[in-house]
């Protein structure tokens, strides 16, 4: 018989689960014998205050069987590190922040075989498409425990800024990786996480501070631009910022660096001729700004004195400097042949003081031992 009902009972199905728990009498809590403790004394939760707590949860389930009440609760995800939403147009001024934030980058030159060179003058970075471009980050003291480096690119020019810079679809095409839509990358880390903010869709990267290594006094972090700045469908020759922020985990902002990037085939080439040009601007821009300056008071220039027989004498020395002994020899002839002149004018000035002047009527004043016509 008790093999015939415990078939009986293997076989119910679930659904009368709930009907055969109910049929089950539940016996009452104080029909149940007392068992002594060890110690002899009788249980404190059958004779004691907590029979009322017993008693209620009797109850409980005399009421019914709750269906769910073997269902485990939802597991909740659990992320290590969440972004905090980017704002629309993000800032790209200079900030060090509390932990003097900078960036320093490897001096190499404008030959041609370089993959990346950076200049100084331009704050700009040259690179070739999918190569490592060294940057050093250098801090003045230890951020707080879990700090992150994040990369960021954004256009230059206030007509593109808002756009989101992406790869080319034909430099997509033909990578596998998840994360080929970006187009910053950082290598040498296999915790580098890439984002896409919800709102602006901007994409970024981050990766965990490490502190210098021993005898060091930088960190360096390596990133890759997986298209060229002249793609088609992507930057398509518009220029680029990239942000480098460093932030706390909570993704509060410790200090910010911006730097402009070009990806080219021929770096140090482009480097040797953009600077060039910009040479060429500053002096231009130079030249310009003296050419509209204000030419100087004439009224408070000294005039020279024209030399005549009713005005003073000109008694003003100046003194030219002159390069060169020819010009000297020059210029020194035209200085005397002038002086030459002013000397024959003077003295012809005194013999016409000297002559008597003639009579208005036309008649000729008669000189000593002349005889007029009359006699």
């Amino acid at each position: 018989m008790m093999g015939e009902q415990d078939s009986d009972i293997t076989h119910v199905s679930p659904e009368s689960f709930q009907d055969l728990w109910e049929t089950v009498p539940a016996p009452p809590i104080a029909t149940l014998p007392s068992i002594p403790n060890c110690d002899g004394l009788p249980d404190p939760w059958i004779s004691g205050q907590n029979m009322d707590i017993l008693l209620m949860d009797s109850q409980v389930l005399a009421d019914g069987f709750d269906e769910k009440f073997f269902e485990l609760p939802p597991e909740s995800p659990v992320k290590d590190f969440v972004t905090p939403p980017a704002s629309t147009v993000p800032v790209t001024t200079d900030h060090p922040g509390a932990y003097g934030f900078q960036l320093r980058f490897q001096k190499s030159g404008t030959a041609k075989s370089v993959t990346s060179t950076y200049s100084e003058l331009l704050n700009k970075l040259y690179c070739q498409p999918a190569k490592t471009s060294p940057v050093e980050v250098l801090l003045s003291k230890e951020p707080p425990a879990g700090a992150v480096l994040r990369a960021t690119a954004v256009y230059k020019k206030t007509e593109h800024v808002a756009e989101v810079v992406r790869r080319c679809p034909h430099h997509q095409n033909e990578d596998a990786a998840e994360q080929r839509s970006h187009l910053i990358r950082m290598e040498g880390s296999q915790r580098a996480l890439y984002f896409e903010d919800p709102h602006t869709k901007r994409h970024s990267v981050t990766v965990p501070y490490e502190p210098p290594q021993l005898g060091s006094e930088i960190t360096t972090i390596l990133l890759s631009f997986m298209c060229n700045s002249s793609c088609m469908g992507g930057m398509n020759r518009r220029p680029i910022l990239t942000i480098l922020t460093l932030e706390t985990l909570e993704g509060m902002v410790l200090g910010r660096r911006c730097f402009e990037v070009r990806v080219c085939a021929c770096p140090g080439r482009d480097r040797k001729t953009e600077e060039e040009n910009s040479a060429k601007k500053q002096a231009d821009k130079g030249a310009k700004k003296r050419k509209s300056a204000p030419a100087p008071d004439s009224t408070s220039a000294r005039k020279p004195k024209m030399s005549s027989s009713t005005e003073e004498e000109d008694k003003d020395v100046f003194v030219l400097q002159v390069r060169g002994r020819k010009r000297y020899e020059m210029l020194k002839d035209i200085n005397d042949g002038l002086e030459l002149l002013d000397k024959d004018g003077k003295t012809k000035a005194k013999a016409v003081k000297r002559e008597a002047p003639h009579p208005s009527s036309g008649k000729r004043l008669m000189q000593r031992g002349e005889r007029s016509d009359s006699d």
